[in-house]
């Protein structure tokens, strides 16, 4: 008979080694969450939250404290549906990598898929992320139908209509997030692609949240000293995943 609350430690124990193993690549990706954010995410996804704060303020009660403001302003399910769609694409992703790994004639696989993510945040560190706009750009027609699906939410986006608008929103075409989805999956392990892509959502957090509350004063703050970041953050994680690339043909 199973015992539920030992599969549970040893999931846990699993999850807390493949954080350990993996952990310069969580923090790059947390990193370039939070860098990103406010050089990309602010201009890209901006409007989104903006239009859903405006929504979720209007409906506060007069005389709301600042406390009712600040949590209004946080659009917490919009991005646990973010961070659910990001994850779900990183692990159906990473799984064929993880089953690939098991074959010895091609137990490379995960090398050439951290070569080619160190590659990618290479030429992030090198041109920034306009040179990413142009695999962004032969999605824009799906944008284009995702808002389109997701507008009749954005007149109420609290509750379930704020993780369903969160789930449609994160399929946009975004060269930031195709980076980190990139590099989340190359260690060719579902649960470190998971791990990955939710602190690259906990990343973008900050920014986007004080978007939605202080509006565009946010984002002509931040944005300059962002941008100015990033290529060093592009860069740590370029070194990362090269470092990991070499370690796994090494062994």
């Amino acid at each position: 008979m199973n015992d539920p609350l030992l599969e549970l430690s040893l999931a846990v124990a699993h999850c807390r080694s493949v954080a350990i193993e993996n952990g310069p690549l969580l923090l790059g990706l947390f990193l370039t969450g939070l860098v990103g954010s406010a050089s990309h995410c602010a201009t890209m996804c901006g409007p989104f939250v903006l239009a859903q704060s405006g929504a979720a303020m209007a409906e506060l009660p007069l005389g709301s404290g600042e406390l009712r403001r600040l949590r209004g302003a946080a659009l917490a399910p919009y991005h646990l549906g973010r961070a659910l769609t990001y994850m779900a694409l990183a692990v159906l992703l990473a799984t064929p990598l993880h089953l690939l790994e098991g074959a010895s004639e091609l137990r490379f696989v995960p090398a050439i898929a951290l070569t080619l993510a160190a590659l990618l945040f290479a030429v992030i560190a090198v041109g920034g992320l306009s040179r990413l706009a142009y695999g962004a750009a032969l999605a824009a027609p799906l944008g284009e139908r995702l808002a389109g699906m997701a507008r009749p939410l954005f007149a109420h986006p609290t509750g379930w209509r704020g993780v369903a608008l969160g789930l449609l929103l994160g399929f946009l075409p975004c060269g930031l997030l195709y980076a980190a989805i990139g590099a989340a999956i190359a260690p060719a392990d579902p649960v470190a692609a998971a791990m990955g892509m939710a602190l690259f959502t906990l990343g973008t957090f900050p920014m986007l949240w004080l978007m939605a509350y202080l509006g565009g004063t946010a984002q002509r703050r931040w944005t300059s000293l962002a941008r100015t970041a990033m290529p060093f953050v592009a860069a740590f994680n370029a070194i990362v995943l090269g470092w990991m690339a070499f370690s796994w043909i090494a062994t």
